[in-house]
């Protein structure tokens, strides 16, 4: 031990016997060369491979007498991974680090670590420590770094550690030449005398290069040279803020950094005893396996190949898929199918929102400016997505800072699929036309907005897909999004009450589309009237929100009400097998007492009041599997109900409903029309509107607000026939039994 640390550990016999170990003392150890063959001259199997080796030696065991069993067992077995050859362990000598003289040490450093799964930590790479041992750090190969040590010929204890270019120049008492190159086979050339007084002997470097992962463990100060120079560099640098890597580097990389900062101690900066380890954060990276959940090789056929996915697919894709499908130290299965369905698809919605609806209507003139309203003075809708935009940019940032990648990629998105792309782009799309390009503040508020939003969505999922977001994000300000602060420093603070409001008119909304389909009654199709329970809300708050729930459901009028108990009965259905096991051979006579509670008596239950049923004396309080309550509504309204909100919509159409939801019907197929056509969104046409006589009225009756959403100049009804001359698009289309013929061309 030259006081380095590096430790030549010799077999068990004395150091004279250092060279001539492998052929004498050591073969009653290891009687295996490395061939995996016994030595010529050993009786019976001299000169076989050790697996051919068994059938005379079994023979030889049962001519002495001394054989107790014999047989064949399948199991698992090591195999080399290039040529599929059976691994044989045999001992060898070899060059130790003592680690073990340091373990407690490396104990203290790794519990201020912030383990991603914590359990890793305390686990895996804590156990691993507790049943820490000298670190064999020579392997017997030919490319790596060679061992810096030198070995006298005559003395094996007389070891050399060469710790610089410098030092070995020193050493071997000449300059290194100009093309010096520190691999074998140049390293091997050089030699010096022992330097131990009266021993005469010549150092010659040990043969062996040192294992890769001592290599990968002084990265945080050998990728700067390291002490040789830039010492400011490394001491504003280390320790490292986190790694990350596979949870199979347990033994590699996670425990070289440590061991080997910690055997070095104050010779690093910031790393006296007793400091933090190398990396303050470890995120440990799970495996991936095929579709089946089976690991993949070449072997199983069943490995993808990177580069093909990632044409199909794109790189931002992949990326995405990986980080938000699982937390990263969880196994994962790889999919392709769900790289579509879910990543895939989620790109295709972010792309579609820029450009077919921010992009497409933005360049008829609008541009971030002082003309846009202040965010205070915003609609609701803007006001409301840009404090769910405030809280999320918080959640993300908490989540990352919390090495949560995955929640944080699904944070943000969440809130493009479910509140901006879901709710709040459909709500507010009729804001972000411009009528013959003339902006009021209605539509730079829709703008501003909706450009703020993507703006810092992009920033948000910038480390999960870096290409795609730095795209748009470069459309949108003109840089990059990665030179860009990952949360704003001055954005605004989230409203909650307000989402909170929101959250209910979404609940009503999921209800009221429920409702609708039970009733078999299509959005387009405007109905006179809703009536709305919102517990727990302020009623004065939540009117301020009913024209978006009015716009949502396509509902003339809506109406509050403080509770549901005029919109629904309750009744109880007795759960036989379950009363059956209190009330035994009187449980007929205890469902006629349940089947006879009231629907006051039934909500009272739900809200956690007790049911006592009494029969013959015999008294038992009620639980949930006893009992299952069914809802029905009272009177004409259709109702959906969910943790206290209620929807309950009036089916009643009237002649003059139904002429306004063939209007909206015919709207619908013209601008389906308009795309496929090819006509750009501010192309005007010429309509004209044929078939049925029921839908001919309807859409004389609503010609100006078809004309407006359509962009027509003009609506030519019936038999008008001459207008159809030179259509650009024709189409016979059934609504619901009422046939409409429709054909526009393009208006010059």
């Amino acid at each position: 031990d030259d006081g380095s640390g590096v430790v030549h550990m010799s077999p068990a016999f004395g150091a004279d016997d250092y060279a001539a170990g492998q052929r004498h003392n050591l073969a009653f150890l290891q009687p295996v060369n490395p061939r995996g063959e016994f030595p010529e001259d050993m009786p019976l199997v001299g000169g076989q491979f050790v697996k051919k080796a068994d059938a005379e030696l079994i023979a030889e065991l049962e001519r002495r007498g001394v054989l107790w069993k014999a047989g064949t067992l399948t199991h698992s077995y090591p195999h080399c991974w290039r040529c599929s050859t059976p691994l044989l362990y045999y001992a060898r000598s070899s060059w130790f680090v003592r680690t073990s003289s340091y373990k407690q040490e490396m104990l203290a450093r790794n519990a201020q670590v912030n383990w991603n799964p914590p359990e890793v930590g305390s686990g895996r790479f804590g156990e691993w420590l507790e049943n820490n041992i000298d670190w064999a750090v020579s392997r017997d190969r030919y490319w790596g770094t060679p061992l810096p040590l030198w070995v006298c010929d005559r003395d094996a204890d007389h070891v050399d550690a060469i710790g610089s270019f410098a030092n070995l120049a020193e050493r071997s008492g000449h300059a290194l030449p100009a093309d010096f190159d520190p691999h074998k086979p140049g390293i091997d050339t050089f030699s010096w005398r022992c330097s131990v007084d009266g021993c005469g002997g010549q150092m010659n470097r040990s043969p062996e290069v040192i294992d890769a992962w001592y290599d990968s463990g002084s990265m945080p100060f050998a990728q700067w040279h390291y002490p040789f120079e830039n010492h400011d560099k490394v001491g504003g640098q280390f320790p490292g803020d986190f790694i990350a890597e596979g949870q199979d580097q347990t033994r590699g990389w996670f425990y070289s950094l440590l061991a080997i900062a910690s055997g070095l101690g104050d010779a690093l900066p910031n790393n006296a005893s007793g400091s933090a380890a190398p990396y303050r954060a470890v995120m440990v990276n799970g495996i991936v396996t095929d579709a089946e959940g089976k690991k993949m090789s070449k072997s199983r056929g069943n490995i993808v190949e990177p580069f093909g996915v990632i044409e199909r697919h794109g790189v931002d894709a992949v990326r995405l898929f990986l980080v938000s499908s699982s937390k990263v130290w969880e196994e994962r299965r790889f999919d392709e199918a769900v790289i579509r369905q879910g990543a895939g698809r989620f790109l295709r919605t972010l792309k579609n929102i820029y450009s077919g609806m921010f992009a497409n209507y933005a360049n008829f003139g609008w541009s971030p400016s002082d003309v846009d309203p202040a965010a205070a003075d915003r609609p609701v809708m803007d006001r409301w997505i840009l404090s769910r935009l405030a809280t999320v940019e918080l959640r993300a940032d908490e989540l990352m800072n919390e090495y949560d990648p995955f929640a944080a990629s699904r944070v943000v998105m969440d809130f493009v699929d479910e509140d901006l792309a879901n709710w709040y782009v459909r709500q507010s799309r009729p804001r972000f036309w411009a009528a013959n390009n003339v902006f009021t503040d209605d539509n730079n508020a829709a703008f501003a907005t909706l450009h703020e939003v993507l703006v810092v969505v992009c920033r948000l999922l910038a480390p999960f897909a870096p290409f795609v977001t730095d795209q748009l994000h470069r459309e949108l300000v003109g840089t990059s999004v990665h030179l860009a602060p990952y949360v704003r420093a001055s954005a605004q603070r989230p409203d909650l009450s307000l989402e909170a409001l929101m959250s209910s008119v979404r609940t009503l909304a999921t209800l009221g589309r429920a409702a609708r389909e039970q009733a078999k009654i299509n959005v387009r199709q405007p109905l006179s009237r809703m009536v709305c329970v919102a517990p727990t809300v302020n009623e004065d708050a939540l009117r301020a929100l009913l024209p978006v729930l009015a716009a949502e459901l396509n509902i003339k009028v809506i109406e509050l009400a403080t509770s549901g108990d005029a919109l629904v009965t309750l009744e109880a259905k007795p759960n036989f097998r379950a009363l059956g096991k209190k009330f035994g051979k009187k449980t007929p006579l205890a469902a006629d007492a349940v089947s006879a509670f009231t629907s006051g008596h039934l909500r009272a239950f739900e809200l956690g009041a007790e049911l006592l049923v009494t029969v013959d004396g015999e008294t038992h309080g009620l639980d949930a599997d006893d009992v299952t309550i069914v809802r029905r509504a009272s009177g004409d309204l259709i109702v959906e109900e969910e943790r206290g909100f209620f929807a309950a919509i009036d089916p009643a159409l009237t002649p003059a409903l139904e002429r306004e939801g063939l209007a909206r019907e015919v709207i619908s197929r013209v601008q389906r029309m308009r795309k496929e056509a090819g006509l750009a969104v501010n192309h005007r046409i010429r309509l004209w509107v044929g078939g049925d006589t029921t839908v001919v009225e309807a859409a004389r009756e609503h010609g100006d607000w078809i004309a407006d959403e359509v962009l027509a100049t003009g609506i030519a009804f019936g038999e008008e026939g001459h207008v159809r001359e030179n259509m650009l698009a024709r189409q016979t289309v059934d609504l619901d039994g009422i046939r409409a013929d429709l054909a526009l061309t393009k208006d010059e």
